[in-house]
């Protein structure tokens, strides 16, 4: 469709609704009127209906004393029916279970959303030292293991989009930032199959992942096992945990219909 079509179909009043939504975060889990109305470089007249319409359908509220706005439980069925809809997070659980288990490192499954992967599935390891996240926190694809395995399985024109649409922004000094850098390492994953990150989002934190492919030989998904490295050493990352991952991201692709050896 060119773009003009998707200007003309585009119902602006949606992809605002939608923006006053993603407005709100961890940092921010109020917004004033005139804060939204800044953030979305527009007058205050133009998110007043909006707030009004989210508040009576139920997915915002605002204090009756300080005037502000926040996102009530309800929010969250948006995000529960699309993973409803997915049969990966169930069927995989009991592995990324015994995943843990068998390592003593926290176990996730997340997909790729533009630059970013989002955690739809967790298997918390236990202990103070342990490398656990909340299902449904996003973090920077092009960081950690599971979002490096899934980008490298994309298609060029794609791939071009998510990194050249965004920044390779470094939050470590391992962290790649060269666009040729990393789109080389990328060759190199999809080559090998797995993706191992070693203190490129935090120090000390290593990862290993492993992509799970469907029916179509499209990665749909990602497993990893994240730990400091007091645990995902490399001796043992290469004799325990890199060959526990790859067996069940094989495991879980047949679940998908994917019956070839990643």
């Amino acid at each position: 469709m060119a773009k003009e079509e998707k200007e003309r179909y585009s119902a602006n009043s949606l992809v605002r609704g939608l923006e006053i939504l993603k407005l709100f975060s961890e940092e921010r889990p109020t917004l004033s009127l005139v804060e939204i109305a800044k953030e979305l470089d527009v007058s205050r007249t133009v998110p007043f209906r909006l707030l009004y319409t989210l508040q009576t359908l139920g997915y915002l509220y605002q204090d009756e004393h300080t005037k502000r706005y926040n996102l009530t439980p309800k929010v969250l069925e948006l995000g529960f029916a699309y993973l409803s809809t997915l049969k990966l997070p169930e069927i995989a659980q009991p592995y990324l279970e015994k995943l843990r288990d068998e390592t003593g490192a926290s176990c996730h499954l997340s997909i790729l959303d533009g630059h970013e992967v989002v955690y739809v599935g967790s298997a918390a390891a236990r202990g103070v030292s342990a490398v656990n996240v909340n299902i449904g926190l996003r973090l920077p694809a092009h960081a950690v293991a599971n979002g490096k395995v899934q980008l490298a399985y994309q298609p060029q024109e794609r791939l071009n989009q998510v990194l050249y649409g965004s920044n390779l922004t470094p939050f470590t000094e391992r962290t790649k930032t060269d666009f040729v850098d990393f789109q080389q390492e990328l060759a190199t994953i999809r080559e090998q199959g797995y993706a191992i990150t070693k203190g490129e989002l935090h120090h000390g934190i290593q990862s290993v992942a492993a992509p799970i492919i469907n029916r179509s030989g499209q990665v749909i998904a990602a497993i990893n096992l994240v730990a400091t490295d007091t645990i995902l050493h490399n001796e043992f990352i290469e004799k325990a945990a890199l060959p526990k991952v790859l067996e069940v991201s094989e495991i879980l692709s047949g679940f998908m219909g994917n019956h070839v050896k990643n």
